[in-house]
């Protein structure tokens, strides 16, 4: 699933791409990616303007010159990818949106979606998400204080939007990785050095994967050479070798999620 430096990488690239462009088309391929009628999704954004492009948690928000956005969630398995129609991937398409001859194109929505909302709306719909992580009011004190009010495991807690905005799976495992702390850890066992230590490296991780252009493997376009630079420490690495201690990284399940840490360094 993207996670923060995916959706940041995307809204950076888009910016360029289609920022200030014009919607000359919208076609839908599958009516359950969007949360109005496709006569009212058509009729309302195509010769919209696309004004900005900026990122929440895991989500993009295409906000129209007519002030309604598009809000995007690509949930598991959901890409984009823009270019000529001649160019695109051989997959099947949930949503076009066209900009003259090129178009932008959402693949794999089969739980992701792309709603058109007003922006109070998309206020209520963040209503519940945590501080954004790589924001200035987010501190290391903010932090430490968060912290104080949670229980259980740590890894649980980071991929909780509702706690953080933008942390999920991955990231979680590489941010804990960096750390040096084991994912199943209670909150309430990590002393303040510790919490600070985690700090620094959810500061670190995302940043590197948004400098990296994230772990996606699809390009967003041809010749696109930033999308998917990001190399995992230990995420999918289930049996290689630990990059700082050399121990073999092991693959364990919390809350359901799979999870992959060093036995040796990660205490």
């Amino acid at each position: 699933m993207p996670e923060l430096p995916e959706m940041e990488t995307y809204k950076t690239l888009l910016g360029t791409l289609i920022g200030e462009k014009k919607i000359s088309n919208v076609e839908i391929g599958r009516e359950k990616s969007i949360n109005v009628s496709v006569d009212r999704f058509t009729n309302q954004v195509v010769n919209q303007t696309i004004e900005s492009i900026s990122r929440r948690a895991k989500y993009l928000i295409f906000k129209l010159q007519d002030g309604s956005c598009l809000l995007l969630h690509l949930m598991l398995g959901g890409w984009m990818y823009f270019g000529k129609e001649e160019d695109k991937p051989n997959r099947t398409i949930q949503v076009k949106l066209s900009f003259g001859e090129q178009h932008l194109f959402f693949i794999g929505l089969r739980l992701g979606y792309l709603h058109l909302l007003s922006a109070q709306e998309i206020e209520k719909e963040f209503k519940k998400l945590g501080p954004e992580v790589l924001e200035p009011p987010f501190t290391v004190d903010a932090f430490q204080q968060l912290m104080q009010k949670r229980k259980g495991t740590i890894k649980t807690t980071l991929i909780n939007q509702e706690v953080l905005a933008g942390i999920g799976n991955a990231y979680s495992d590489e941010v804990l990785w960096h750390a040096e702390i084991r994912p199943d850890k209670k909150i309430n066992d990590l002393d303040h050095q510790q919490l600070t230590r985690l700090y620094h490296s959810i500061q670190f991780i995302l940043n590197k994967g948004i400098e990296q252009g994230g772990y996606m493997e699809n390009p967003l376009y041809q010749g696109d050479g930033k999308t998917g630079g990001y190399q995992f420490y230990v995420y999918d690495r289930e049996g290689e070798e630990c990059s700082r201690c050399n121990t073999s990284i092991i693959k364990s399940e919390i809350s359901s999620r799979k999870t992959y840490f060093c036995p040796n360094c990660q205490q």
